[in-house]
């Protein structure tokens, strides 16, 4: 799931990322890598916190751009760059700005799109909580629906 993930990444990281003085080009692919970790460790973060209901919630297919989580997502995210890359605050919340609403959007998208397997909502599960298959989380969420 999570090369799924940074594919998404890379498709949408055009002006965010890859035109971005800001991130020289030699390190586009280390930045994607932190946006996708920074993604993966707040969706385990919300899971590991009992945020079962707000996570799923975000995955019915809601409005991610008012979802709270996709902003705390985007401070993590942003947090990471300033600290690997030495940007400035400024710079980090431009990009994830252009970056997170976006892909966060597409990926839930996905997960609900029946005619693409590129993402599913029980191998997310199972990535997010280091279970193989995600039986015991699988049954949480069938009692949410």
């Amino acid at each position: 799931m999570f090369d799924n993930l940074l594919q998404l990444i890379k498709e949408n990281a055009g002006e965010s990322i890859i035109n971005n003085p800001a991130i020289p080009n030699e390190k586009n692919d280390a930045a994607i890598q932190v946006a996708g970790e920074g993604i993966m460790n707040q969706l385990k973060g919300v899971l590991a916190g009992g945020g079962m209901q707000n996570l799923m919630e975000m995955f019915q297919g809601g409005n991610t751009t008012s979802n709270p989580m996709v902003g705390q997502i985007s401070n993590n995210v942003a947090q990471s760059l300033m600290s690997k890359f030495g940007i400035d605050a400024g710079q980090a919340q431009n990009i994830v700005n252009n970056l997170v609403p976006g892909v966060m959007s597409k990926f839930v998208q996905k997960t609900n799109d029946p005619n693409d397997n590129s993402f599913d909502i029980q191998g997310i599960l199972s990535s997010l909580s280091g279970t193989s298959g995600g039986a015991g989380i699988l049954d949480s969420v069938k009692k949410l629906f």
